[in-house]
């Protein structure tokens, strides 16, 4: 065979692999596990980081402060030096809104060796224990809940014994290029961290989606949460981590009810989303990063390579293998697409939309490696130090 064939038979067998060796990462049936009503429901502290985010509180504050819980729940929103009149909007919100008491704090600036919303996680987390929750609902600013969202994470983690719960957000499908990228975002991430794997007790991987997380408090306490991953670039990944190395059982899904709200009209918009901590996430590591680019050129740009070349070159092998490995890739993306209502035209397209993700990932190792590490919201962390998980 040519060494084309053998590269798309290569790539093919790679794709038999994923396909029934890698937790069935490509079915979207991990939702919330059963749920009962519990006889006593606990305390909840529902914990918000929020930095410069007055775009998009009026689209998903209201949602929480309008939680149906028949326990005792409030929320800390913590404004962290915004600028944009994010604190005092969140105000306003309640007011008009009425439902959960809110509590709007400021921690001040960062410490060194705090990256991200973990700052922010920290001061609101701090204040919450002090009044006691059995449990902390860490979500994001931009995140939507529908109504019954948190009585729902609570009789989950309550049923099952679960200390961490978290809901993969659906992420807001609207523009030319979020149809292109994000449904994507949602399967490479279950191809990294296959849900059934993370759900599986005693399983070594473990991730969670920042989003939307519900904690156990004394699980927070013995893991450290936040101060044991305070470095961390991605912290969502790392809490998972602690929290099961601290001997915690924890679950991970995808969302029914739970939406973010922010826009990424451009692929500029969607660029730094995708680059912020795609190094951080190879550790930093030029061998992880070369190996990276050499596995998702063999695993999603060989297989329609492949196919033009065997029919061009009236190579047989190579067509018919590079054929088969791009049909069953395509397979595999038509339920995410499902999940995310979009059309399964696009599913044959994932190649393309794998080459995006392949240069951003290079372009966050160049930002990288000029000095300007991973940023959120404004603040950039230059170098970062290796995280403690690692």
């Amino acid at each position: 065979m040519s060494a084309v064939a053998w590269i798309a038979v290569g790539s093919l067998a790679t794709w038999g692999w994923l396909l029934l060796g890698q937790g069935f990462f490509w079915l979207t049936d991990q939702r919330l596990p059963r749920r009962e009503a519990p006889d006593r429901w606990p305390d909840v502290a529902v914990v918000v980081p929020a930095r410069d985010e007055a775009e998009v509180l009026p689209f998903s504050l209201p949602s929480l402060l309008a939680q149906v819980y028949p326990g005792r729940a409030e929320i800390v929103l913590v404004d962290d030096g915004s600028t944009d009149g994010t604190g005092g909007l969140a105000r306003s919100l309640s007011e008009r809104h009425g439902g959960l008491p809110l509590r709007v704090v400021s921690p001040g600036e960062p410490e060194p060796g705090w990256t991200g919303k973990l700052w922010a996680l920290r001061h609101g987390i701090a204040l919450a224990r002090a009044d006691g929750p059995e449990y902390l609902l860490l979500t994001d600013a931009d995140i939507a809940h529908e109504p019954d969202s948190l009585r729902e994470l609570v009789a989950a983690a309550r049923t099952n014994g679960l200390d961490l719960v978290s809901q993969m957000a659906r992420l807001r499908v609207a523009s030319g290029w979020e149809r292109l990228i994000v449904p994507a975002f949602v399967y490479f991430f279950s191809q990294l961290y296959p849900f059934r794997w993370v759900n599986r007790p005693g399983s070594r991987t473990a991730a969670a989606a920042g989003g939307c997380v519900l904690l156990r408090a004394v699980a927070a306490e013995r893991a450290g949460i936040p101060k044991s991953i305070r470095q961390a670039v991605i912290d969502d990944v790392s809490l998972a981590r602690a929290v099961r190395r601290s001997g915690g059982r924890i679950w991970l899904g995808l969302a029914d009810g739970v939406d973010s709200v922010r826009p990424y009209p451009r692929l500029a918009d969607l660029w730094r989303m995708v680059s912020r901590s795609a190094y951080a996430q190879l550790l930093h590591s030029p061998l992880l990063l070369a190996g990276t680019v050499v596995g998702l050129a063999l695993v999603y740009l060989a297989p329609p390579v492949t196919l033009c070349a065997g029919v061009w070159g009236h190579d047989a092998a190579a067509g018919w293998a590079g054929g088969f490995a791009w049909a069953v890739m395509t397979g595999t993306y038509l339920p995410t697409l499902r999940y995310y209502g979009q059309p399964l035209l696009l599913a044959p397209l994932l190649p393309f939309t794998a080459l995006l993700y392949l240069l951003m990932t290079v372009d966050s190792a160049v930002q990288h490696h000029r000095g300007r590490g991973a940023a959120w919201k404004g603040r950039t962390y230059a170098r970062p130090e290796a995280t403690p998980d690692r």
